[in-house]
């Protein structure tokens, strides 16, 4: 079957970042797609101050989160399998990077919390810590599609292969991990552990690290 990447740009418009999303969705079934995958906080700018004001109630639903409202419609109006990156959620009086995945029947199948935030200090390039206002999640991911057993990551989940192996040895056909790395740090080993994680693990090398158009 036929698998489509979306690399999407973000802007500060969530409204207009839902609608480019929903069109390149659309564009991908048209094309053959039948599990579409999204990257990262594609919602939202990636910063610290856009996640609390981004962040959106998943478990509410409805208007309370847009963002997955979108892809549970188009998941079953497509008959489509999608991996909906992640967005920031909202949850009590914690906020998670969360990625949400949709089966043919719109239903939301599976919900996984990113476990391993990305906290990183380099003098004179880049500091950014996702701490400073996410939650880790507690939880590894693995659910049953149309497509096949997926093993849900988030970005710097990839680097630890514990993770994958959980995945693998629970029969894991595929694993999934939508990014948003910097270009800092991301050039230098996001293609090696996909490359590692696919063969430490004996899975299909489809391990699939997203990276966005930086904003």
């Amino acid at each position: 079957f036929k698998i489509a990447l979306c690399q999407l740009s973000v802007t500060a418009n969530k409204e207009r970042n839902i609608a480019h999303a929903r069109k390149v969705i659309e564009e991908a079934a048209e094309k053959g797609a039948r599990l579409v995958l999204l990257p990262e906080i594609w919602n939202s700018p990636y910063s610290n101050d856009s996640f609390p004001v981004y962040a959106e109630d998943i478990d509410a639903g409805g208007d309370e989160s847009p963002s997955t409202a979108m892809l549970a419609e188009l998941a079953q109006s497509l008959q489509i399998t999608i991996v909906g990156g992640s967005i920031p959620e909202r949850s009590g009086d914690k906020l998670y990077n969360t990625c949400c995945v949709f089966d043919t029947d719109g239903k939301l199948k599976a919900k996984h919390r990113k476990i391993h935030l990305f906290d990183i200090d380099i003098p004179g390039q880049m500091t950014f810590k996702e701490s400073k206002t996410l939650t880790a999640g507690e939880t590894p991911t693995i659910v049953d599609t149309d497509v096949g057993r997926i093993g849900i990551g988030i970005c710097y989940d990839i680097q630890f292969q514990e993770l994958a192996a959980i995945y693998a040895a629970r029969g894991a056909h595929l694993l999934c991990y939508p990014g948003a790395f910097n270009m800092t740090t991301g050039p230098l080993h996001w293609e090696l552990m996909q490359r590692a994680r696919a063969a430490d693990c004996q899975v299909l090398s489809c391990s699939f690290f997203l990276s966005k158009v930086a904003y």
